[in-house]
Order: C-alpha cells, then structure tokens, then sequence
C-alpha cells in the first residue's frame, strides 16, 4: 500500500476522512471500488469496536399502531425494533450467500431434505431472565405455524408436519423436502420468545443484544445494552434509541444537525446532495428490496384481468428508475425476483412502457371510464408519490383515468397496505425465491397483498420446494415467475437500492444486500469512532 493511501485509510477509520472522500480518492490512484471497500472495511475491524455512548436512529416506516409482537411487524420500524431484542434460529451472511448460526449452532439434515435438526444454543439467556430452552424453539415455531396468530410468517411455515424436542434439538420434519428450510429460519418474525410468545407476544422480551426501556408506537423505542448477552462481538452501544420521523425533509435535517446519528431511507433525489455534507456518509446497496403497486385480483375492477394488464403496460418504467431513483436500482418486471436470487431466469422479456396496448387492454376490460383510485403515501417507499404521479402521467396517456388518493403516513401499514385494493407499497425480499412467494404468492399466505390465487402456481411452489435437480428447479421458479408477471395483480416498476446515510464518527458499516441498515444489525456492528 502506498503511502498517501495508507494516510487516507487511517484518516478515514478515525472518523476526519468520509468515507465518500476516501472511495474517491483510492480511485484516482487506480483502486477499483470493490478493493478500495474491501480495504476500508479491513481497516475498521483492526481497530476494533469502542464501547459505549448512545445511538440515535431517525426511521421511516412507523405508525401509532406498531407493535412489539413479532408476527404482527409489517415495516421498517417494527423490522427495526425486532432486530433490536430479538434474535432467530439463523442469520443470513452479509455477503448475501450462506448463513450465520444465531440461537442454533449448528443445522443438519436427512440426505432428502425432510428431517431437519437445529441444535440450540445454550449459556443464553431472556432479558426477562430464563435460560433459553429447545422448548421455548418449540413453542415459537409452533406459534407462528398457527393461523390465529396472524404471523408474517405463517407462509414459510407452510409444509411443516411435526415438530419435536429431541434433547438439545428441535427436529422440524417436512411433508416434502425442502433444501431451502434453513433459510426460511432466518426470517425476522421468528425471533425466539420466552414459552414461544404464547402468554405475552407484544412484551418484547427476547435475548438480543438490547432490552426494551421504553417503547412508544409511531413516536420512539429505547433500548439498552442487556449485560448478559451471550455474543460480545455485537452490541456496542450501552443504550440506542429510534424515533420514528416519517418526513423525509425532517429525517435529513435531524442528521445534518446532529439529532441523529443514522437514517434509514433516504430520497434518491437528495442522496448526492447529502453526500457532499461534512461529517456525512452515504451508504447504498444493491439488494432484494422492490416497489411496487399492488392489486387485489379479487376486487372490482382489478379482478379484471384486462384492466390488471393495461395498468401494468401504463407503467414507464425506466422513468421511474431514473427520476425517482436517481440510479440508485433497476427496472423491475412484475415479479419479485432479481439477478440476486440464485434461480432467476433473465430470458423472461422485459415488460416494457406501451401505452397503444395499455389502451387495448382497458378497452377489452370494459371498463365503465370512472376514475381508479390508487391510494398512496410518502411512507409507502421514499418518493412514493412522486412515482404515484408519473405512473397517473403515463397511464392518461393510454387513456386510463388513474386517480391518486394521498393517504396519512400513519396508520399505513395497518389502515391502506393489505387492506385497501389498490396501493403503492414495498417489500424487502427474501434470502430465496421459496420464502419470498411463500410469504405473499401462496393463495394461503397472510400477507398476500395482491390476493393472487392461482392453484398451478401453489402447486409448483411445493414442489420446487422439494425438488434437488436445480435444473429442473430453475424450470419451475422460471414458470412461477411467469405466472406471477402475467396473471397476478403485482406492478413491480423498480428493484431499490437499501440508501442510508450516517455521521461519519459511526463506524463498523458493512454492506449487507438483505435488507435496510445492515439488515437491521447497524446497532449491533456499529460504534463510535
């Protein structure tokens, strides 16, 4: 490493370099990007983490009716809070391949994939002060495979056909194999809880690196450091508090001015602007996440399968990416899998911007000419309305008179999202293709928001579940996709970067593609220079 490289990197991990700054400058001086991360990153950990102080988040994302119980969260905020107390079976890798063990430490299975054994974790302990068992596993996987429980989750626990303790274990045996099993453990809903959350779901007692203190919805949590946390490479911070600021304009100011110290979502539009700032890092990586506009298949009008085509050819997609994203993502082809899943089929043509056949369809609908409401709202992805608007531009001029209903920012995610037939939305995918159409495409899955029923694409979804020919896999996902694209009622224009920005005294950032703020694990891996 040449001299002036190396200042520039120890300027940079004492915190008086941005990191922007040095990215540009090992540039100049012939480093690609990659390198000059990878180096950067290097530099961190050999200065380890500092103990101490209190992290504040400013969010997007959070409404008066959150919750701390973990199969009702259904954004970013709840997404957050989770991270914050909790911790599931596994985690996904930063690298966006493979897994890290968590409360199980170590997975196996039968050579068909149908018996699988999670060996749990012991020496942890509940903030409420009970030792982790296999029991409390049990429960909570149990929990969550129950309909009442209205858990998010509920779609990956399909499949499922007896559960067990087996000493330190739980066995989860399959109906049909599933190679992809270990991977649906990681999602944020199972976090594990005392007796499986069964007497107290929303009590927010978990074993993660944080306690709740105080929790007030769609205003702010409190979070201090649990003394007894089982993992001391995580969980920094002695206390981190998150304040939910909806307002993009007043989420930025509260970072320029020092309120905060991180924030999540940050406008496309103002990502360069805010970069240019002293002591303010911009942090964007390419992931799963999507927006979209979302349609209830069984809903007049949008149980029309015509007047779903026209809006979905009314969309000029390549606008959206370029003036809502700014060139922070990719166009999207209405259906939620990208080049970052392992089975995605890049020959499935892209759905292009054609308002004379957008026209056509509406025409064959038969539509009655009425104005279709859309409702929508800045929480919905950052710059929702703006899209909202070009999206109602570019269908008038197929002759679609779409209308625009803003909605408030709270109560989105309870009131409009999944309830409303018609709605501008996001989602931050899944580590695999089974997960994401599991959670929103199965005809049984809670939180299928298109409510897209559609009995061969069910049964191809069991199948490619339990199939270990990945080319006939492949086959199977591609056909899904198809299906998804054509007949469903999902408008997906454009795949999001995960944009955040932070002072430049946090440090410990690693790109993680899985989802907003390290996947959650900001508190966690972060600290103060």
């Amino acid at each position: 490493m040449n001299k002036e490289l190396n200042y520039l990197l120890s300027r940079t991990v004492q915190g008086s370099l941005s990191r922007r700054h040095f990215l540009g400058r090992a540039a100049a001086l012939g480093l690609t990007s990659a390198a000059a991360s990878t180096l950067l990153a290097t530099g961190v950990r050999a200065q380890g983490p500092q103990k101490g102080g209190t992290l504040k988040i400013g969010m997007q994302g959070g409404g008066s009716t959150d919750s701390l119980d973990p199969a009702l969260a259904a954004n970013q905020v709840t997404f957050q809070l989770l991270r914050m107390f909790g911790e599931p079976l596994v985690e996904l890798h930063p690298s966006g391949e493979g897994l890290e063990m968590r409360l199980a430490e170590a997975v196996d299975s039968t050579p068909d994939a149908k018996v699988w054994t999670f060996r749990i974790r012991k020496g942890v302990t509940f903030h409420d002060g009970t030792p982790l068992t296999p029991e409390d596993v049990l429960a909570t996987l149990r929990r969550h495979s129950d309909e009442s429980s209205q858990s998010g989750a509920l779609g990956v626990m399909t499949g499922i056909e007896e559960m067990a303790v087996d000493g330190d274990n739980v066995v989860v045996s399959l109906a049909t194999p599933n190679a992809d099993l270990p991977y649906l453990m990681a999602d944020y809903h199972l976090l594990i809880q005392p007796k499986g959350g069964t007497e107290a779901p929303a009590a927010g007692v978990g074993t993660g690196a944080y306690r709740v203190v105080n929790f007030e919805p769609g205003v702010r949590a409190v979070f201090e450091k649990f003394p007894d946390y089982w993992d001391e490479s995580q969980g920094h911070f002695d206390s981190v508090e998150i304040l939910v600021v909806n307002d993009n304009t007043a989420r930025t100011s509260a970072l320029q001015s020092g309120q905060v110290h991180l924030i999540n979502r940050i406008d496309p539009k103002v990502a360069g602007l805010m970069g240019r700032a002293p002591n303010v890092q911009i942090t964007n990586v390419s992931g799963r996440g999507h927006y979209v506009f979302i349609m209830h298949c069984n809903t007049a009008p949008f149980d029309n399968a015509d007047l779903r085509m026209a809006l979905k050819l009314a969309v000029d997609r390549q606008d959206l990416v370029d003036k809502i994203l700014m060139g922070y993502g990719s166009v999207g082809n209405d259906f939620p899998i990208n080049a970052a899943y392992p089975f995605f089929d890049d020959s499935i043509p892209q759905r292009e911007y054609d308002p004379e056949q957008a026209a056509f369809h509406y025409k064959k609908s038969g539509h009655d000419g009425s104005p279709i409401m859309m409702s929508c709202s800045d929480v919905a992805f950052a710059g929702a309305m703006d899209a909202a608007a070009l999206f109602q531009q570019s269908a008038q001029a197929a002759g679609i008179p779409l209308q625009i209903q803003r909605e408030p920012g709270d109560g989105y995610w309870s009131d409009v999202w999944n309830a409303k037939p018609f709605c501008a939305s996001y989602w931050g995918g899944r580590p695999v293709q089974d997960q994401m159409y599991s959670t929103a495409y199965s005809s049984t899955a809670d939180w299928n928001d298109t409510r897209f029923e559609n009995a061969e694409f069910d049964s191809l979804l069991v199948e490619a579940r339990g199939e270990l020919d990945e080319t006939r896999r492949r086959e199977m996902y591609s056909r899904m996709a198809y299906l998804v694209r054509d007949e469903g009622g999902l408008i997906l224009p454009m795949f999001n970067d995960f944009i955040s920005a932070n002072a430049s005294e946090l440090q410990g950032w690693i790109d993680d593609p899985n989802q907003d703020l390290m996947n959650g694990y900001a508190p966690h891996k972060c600290w103060f220079a």
